[in-house]
């Protein structure tokens, strides 16, 4: 097999995606043939790697699957955290030969579409800048946002970490103090969404993602999963511009009916002989006796006659 990059190899066996595993790496969490690896080191599947001091073995690609949880609320987008009870995996079903990569994260306080899949490499492609997919949220805001706040965050706010601005912001519903907007944008950047509208002195109390990409969240409770069908992940993979490879199934082939030696051939013979004997006597009981007599299990038997001779009388002394 010819030596590919650890982050490519690690991610099409969906261990994470080349940005986790390239964070891993970093820490030192991962080793291949009992040492550390290193960014871009060049291995092949049959070497041995640890991740967290567990033997880690790399698969085969497998067949792509992609999963629409709808997050609720107070769960958290990882696998392990002392201040937090609840992740997203534990609403994630079990997979025996897979591991669950998450396609960007969500806040604890966030809800709404979160797309999972055992792809890391199709996780790294959804989630990097060049990709530029579009994120859409449902975002409730305290306060009605003026037109000079709105236009300024479409045409941009300089952030901690650079300028962000969102592509299209549209009025939905609510009054008073409650405003519903639906903005998108082609970024992932942490809390980006709310830091934009607080740039502008308005406050978000609540906040859904309701689209990524392609993929609109459908209707699910809180809390439940929904797998995407072959079709529909393909042109998921399409739009990043990579193919979908499925396992096809293993066909299992006719047994032709081969010889049959001759002891068999008596025995087939027998039975058929004895099965067209039972059926012959099924036909013969139910056709009707020709002179009136009931029909038996084992025969005819002929009607009871009623005689005409009285008992004797008993004599007695008078």
């Amino acid at each position: 097999m010819k030596p590919e990059r650890i982050q490519k190899v690690m991610a099409q066996a969906g261990v994470g995606s080349r940005r986790q595993i390239e964070s891993w790496i970093k820490e030192g969490r991962i080793n291949v043939d009992g040492k550390p690896a290193e960014i871009g080191q060049l291995i092949t599947r049959e070497q041995r790697f640890t991740l967290n001091g567990k033997p880690l073995r790399l698969r085969e690609k497998a067949l792509t699957r992609v999963l629409v949880l709808n997050k609720p609320e107070g769960a958290i987008c990882s696998r392990e955290d002392p201040e937090h009870s609840k992740t997203v995996f534990e609403l994630l079903p079990r997979a025996k030969n897979d591991r669950w990569v998450l396609v960007g994260r969500l806040d604890v306080n966030t809800s709404g579409l979160l797309l999972v899949t055992n792809n890391g490499e199709l996780a790294n492609r959804l989630m990097h800048p060049s990709s530029e997919i579009e994120r859409e949220y449902a975002v409730r805001v305290l306060g009605e946002a003026t037109q000079e706040q709105l236009q300024q965050l479409i045409d941009g706010i300089e952030l901690e970490d650079g300028p962000a601005a969102f592509l299209s912001i549209s009025e939905s519903e609510g009054s008073g103090s409650n405003r519903w907007y639906h903005v998108v944008l082609k970024e992932g950047r942490n809390r980006e969404v709310r830091r934009l509208w607080e740039a502008v002195g308005l406050k978000v109390s609540r906040l859904i993602r309701v689209r990524y990409g392609m993929i609109a969240l459908p209707r699910l409770l809180r809390g439940q999963y929904k797998e995407l069908p072959e079709k529909q992940v393909t042109q998921l993979m399409q739009t990043v511009s990579m193919r979908n490879n499925p396992v096809k199934p293993v066909e299992q082939k006719e047994r032709k009916p081969g010889k049959v030696a001759a002891g068999h051939k008596n025995q087939q013979k027998n039975d058929n002989s004895r099965g067209d004997r039972r059926s012959d006597n099924r036909h013969r009981r139910k056709e009707p006796s020709k002179d009136g007599s009931r029909d038996s299990p084992y025969g005819k038997s002929s009607k009871s006659k009623k005689t005409s001779r009285q008992p004797a009388r008993r004599r007695t002394r008078g």
